[in-house]
């Protein structure tokens, strides 16, 4: 049976992306090690006013409302409940490395909206690893309650990159990491919105998220893990997406996206949407052509059935 440790405050993230930061030389993946089955429980969590103000402006998402009656952004549970998720990782029984650990994709499913005023039970936990075609892949699952009842939950994945020696298991899905140019859907989604992104928007981000992996922050910290230059966080973009979408609304819903390739910053993109499929691409096609997809994903409602179409 996992063992259940309950905190009383959150954890903190930069610790924790140090001592990650100083275990990865020393863990060497395989789909075949074991998870620790460690389950995080931290109760009685409150939104700060504050800080949820400035994830919706970075984010893009309305901030004209009445203090207390508008519903969170079904992506914000994510940030209160990364710090948990971190902890899981930076722990030395967690075996994949934390440095180099690539987001490539997630899954919400918001059983009812949440209100910045609800008290939030938070809990996560790591499932048993799988085999990837370019390494081993780990899933991380956050789950929210309110009042006892399961009310938002999330599974994100992230891949540690390593040489395999048996046939493909998964598809390629990269976010934070150098990859090759790939072509959209035979028929692109229409395009509704171009962004252009500042060289600070890493940063930005970062202090809204606490997210602070220097992949984001500064060219030059990019360079060291191999980018020429910042990238944008994968959740902003998923993010921004939705606050472009669109997700309010008292119905059930669930969101799913893939992290295809890395926004390097500053940047233009396109946003294009159709029905419940969304994406974001860049805005210029390259000498061939195509134009990189750099998220895609889409929104339906929970029970699976198909919405009517996004804005």
């Amino acid at each position: 049976m996992p063992g259940t440790v309950s905190l009383s405050t959150p954890p903190s993230l930069p610790p924790l992306l140090l001592r990650g930061a100083l275990l990865s030389p020393l863990k060497h993946p395989r789909p075949d090690a074991q998870v620790p089955l460690t389950r995080l429980v931290l109760p009685g969590v409150r939104v700060r006013e504050k800080d949820l103000s400035a994830y919706e402006r970075v984010c893009g998402y309305p901030t004209d409302r009445s203090p207390g009656q508008d519903e969170l952004p079904v992506t914000y549970p994510h940030i209160l409940g990364f710090p948990l998720a971190m902890r899981l990782m930076a722990a030395r029984a967690f075996p994949l490395p934390l440095l180099g650990l690539v987001h490539t994709s997630i899954e919400i499913s918001r059983h009812r909206p949440l209100l910045p005023t609800d008290d939030l039970e938070l809990t996560s936990y790591a499932e048993p690893l799988r085999p990837h075609r370019r390494g081993t892949e780990a899933t991380l699952v956050t789950e929210v309650r309110t009042g006892g009842t399961l009310t938002w939950e999330s599974r994100s994945t992230y891949l540690a990159r390593h040489k395999t020696t048996g046939p493909a298991q998964e598809p390629v899905k990269e976010e934070e990491t150098p990859v090759k140019e790939e072509a959209p859907a035979a028929e692109a989604l229409p395009a509704r919105a171009e962004w252009r992104l500042a060289g600070d928007l890493g940063r930005r981000y970062a202090a809204a998220s606490g997210d602070h992996n220097p992949i984001h922050l500064h060219p030059l910290t990019a360079r060291l893990f191999g980018f020429p230059r910042a990238i944008a966080h994968g959740m902003w973009t998923v993010a921004r997406c939705l606050a472009e979408y669109g997700t309010t609304g008292p119905g059930p819903v669930h969101v799913r996206a893939e992290f295809k390739a890395p926004v390097l910053l500053p940047a233009t993109v396109t946003y294009a949407s159709e029905g419940p499929a969304f994406e974001l691409r860049g805005a210029e096609p390259d000498k061939n052509g195509k134009a990189r997809v750099h998220v895609r994903g889409e929104v339906l409602p929970l029970d699976g059935r198909r919405p009517g179409g996004g804005r």
